[in-house]
C-alpha cells in the first residue's frame, strides 16, 4: 500500500470516528433541548422569571473549571454553552409565561401592527391576557377598544406619539397609560397632561428582531401613580427583561449620547462614503476584522426604514447644539492633525483613557469575543 493510499484511509477513519461524535452531540443536544422545555413549563406553572442570573454565573463558572481540568479551552466552552442557553431560553420562552395580573381587563396596544407593538402583543398574550390593537383604520371605534382597558400601550413612531396620546381623552380612571417610544419627556407630559390615572414611560432598548426579552433593557421612566402600574413592571421581569428606571430628563440627555449623535455621525460617514466614490467590496475585502464590523454597523443602519432615524435625530431640536459640540471638537482634533502636534492628540487620547477607566479594558475583552464572532459569520 502507498503511504498516499493509508494517508488516505488513516484520514478516513479520523474523520468517521468525528462524524459519529458529532451525530452523538446532535443527539444530546436534542436530549438538553428536551429538559430545558421541561423546565420552561415548570417554571410557567409556578410563575418563575425565565432567566436566573445566578444559575447561569454558576454553570458558566463550573464548565469553564471542567474545560480546564481536561485541557481544553474555557473560552470555547462558554461560547458554545452561552449558544446552548440562549436556544434553552427560546424554548423555555414557547412555555407561555405567568400571568402576574389575572385581574387586568384587557391590553389595548395602539399601534399593534408595528414591530414593537406586535413582540408586546405577542407577549401579553402568551401570558394569558386579553390583547386588542387600535391601528390607523380602528379610530372611528376606538370608544368600544379603549373601553375596560386596564393598560394602553403607545407603540406607534415618534412623529405620531403626541397627536395619538392627545386623542386619548376618556381612558377609565384606574387604566395605565404608557408608551414605547425613544424619547421620554416629552411624551410623558403629554401623557399626564391627558390622562389622570397612572402613567409610565418605556423604552425598549431592543429592536424588532428579539425573539423574547431575556437579557433585554426596558427603561422605565416615573409618570403617576408608580405603585399601580408596579404589577406591569413585574410582567416585564417574568418575561426575562431587565427594568432600568431613571427620570425622563436624564434618559433623554443620555438617548442624545447614545442613539441621536451615534446615528447621525453614521449616516454622516456612509454619506460620505458614497460621496467619496468608494468601492464597498473592495473596503470589505481589505478591512480589518474590527473595521468590516463597523462597516457592517453602517451598512446595517441603512438597510432599516428612513423614517425611523429621521424620527429619532429630528425628534429633539434641543439636540443640535450636542452635535455641534461634537462636530466642533472633531475639527479640532483635525486641526492638530494637520498641525502635526502629535503630543496634543497623544495627551487627548490619554486623558480619554483615563475617563473611560476600567471600562477600556472591560470593552476591549468584549470587543474581542465580538470580533471572533464577526470573523466566523463572514461570507467569503
Amino acid at each position: 500500500m502507498s503511504n498516499k493510499s493509508s494517508f488516505q484511509e488513516k484520514l478516513s477513519l479520523l474523520r468517521d470516528e468525528i462524524d459519529d461524535i458529532d451525530h452523538q452531540l446532535v443527539q444530546l443536544l436534542a436530549k438538553r433541548r428536551a429538559a430545558t422545555t421541561k423546565v420552561g413549563l415548570l417554571k410557567s406553572e409556578e410563575g418563575m422569571p425565565i432567566f436566573a442570573p445566578d444559575r447561569e454565573a454558576k454553570l458558566l463558572a463550573v464548565r469553564r473549571q471542567q474545560a480546564i481540568d481536561v485541557g481544553l479551552s474555557p473560552e470555547l466552552i462558554e461560547d458554545i454553552l452561552r449558544r446552548l442557553m440562549q436556544d434553552s431560553y427560546i424554548s423555555q420562552d414557547a412555555s407561555g409565561y405567568r400571568c402576574v395580573n389575572p385581574r387586568c381587563n384587557k391590553v389595548v396596544i395602539i399601534g399593534g401592527d408595528g414591530q414593537l407593538g406586535r413582540i408586546f402583543g405577542d407577549l401579553f398574550h402568551r401570558s394569558g391576557y386579553q390583547v386588542e390593537t387600535l391601528g390607523p383604520d380602528d379610530w372611528p371605534n376606538s370608544g368600544a377598544i379603549l373601553a375596560n382597558a386596564s393598560v394602553v400601550l403607545v407603540a406607534v413612531p415618534i412623529r405620531l406619539t403626541t397627536q395619538v396620546i392627545q386623542q386619548l381623552t376618556a381612558l377609565p380612571d384606574d387604566c395605565i397609560l404608557a408608551d414605547v417610544t425613544s424619547i421620554k419627556a416629552g411624551p410623558l407630559y403629554e401623557m399626564m397632561k391627558i390622562h389622570a390615572g397612572p402613567v409610565l414611560g418605556l423604552h425598549p432598548m431592543f429592536g424588532p428582531d428579539v425573539t423574547g426579552l431575556v437579557k433585554q433593557t426596558i427603561i422605565a421612566c416615573e409618570g403617576r401613580f408608580p405603585e399601580r402600574y408596579h404589577w406591569l413592571l413585574e410582567q416585564f421581569q417574568v418575561w426575562g427583561a431587565k427594568i432600568h428606571p431613571v427620570a425622563a430628563d436624564t434618559h433623554d440627555q443620555a438617548m442624545a449620547m447614545v442613539q441621536v449623535m451615534r446615528h447621525f455621525s453614521t449616516i454622516a460617514y456612509g454619506y460620505h462614503l458614497m460621496t467619496e466614490g468608494a468601492d464597498i467590496a473592495q473596503l470589505v475585502e481589505m478591512s480589518s476584522p474590527i473595521y468590516r464590523l463597523e462597516l457592517v454597523m453602517v451598512g446595517r443602519l441603512f438597510a432599516q426604514s428612513p423614517e425611523l432615524y429621521t424620527d429619532i435625530i429630528f425628534a429633539n431640536q434641543d439636540n443640535i447644539a450636542m452635535m455641534k459640540r461634537f462636530a466642533y471638537r472633531f475639527l479640532e482634533l483635525l486641526e492638530d492633525v494637520q498641525l502635526g502636534d502629535k503630543a496634543a492628540f497623544t495627551e487627548m487620547f490619554s486623558q480619554v483613557a483615563h475617563w473611560f477607566g476600567d471600562y477600556a479594558d472591560i470593552f476591549l475583552q468584549e470587543s474581542k469575543a465580538m470580533l471572533i464572532k464577526a470573523d466566523q459569520l463572514k461570507k467569503h
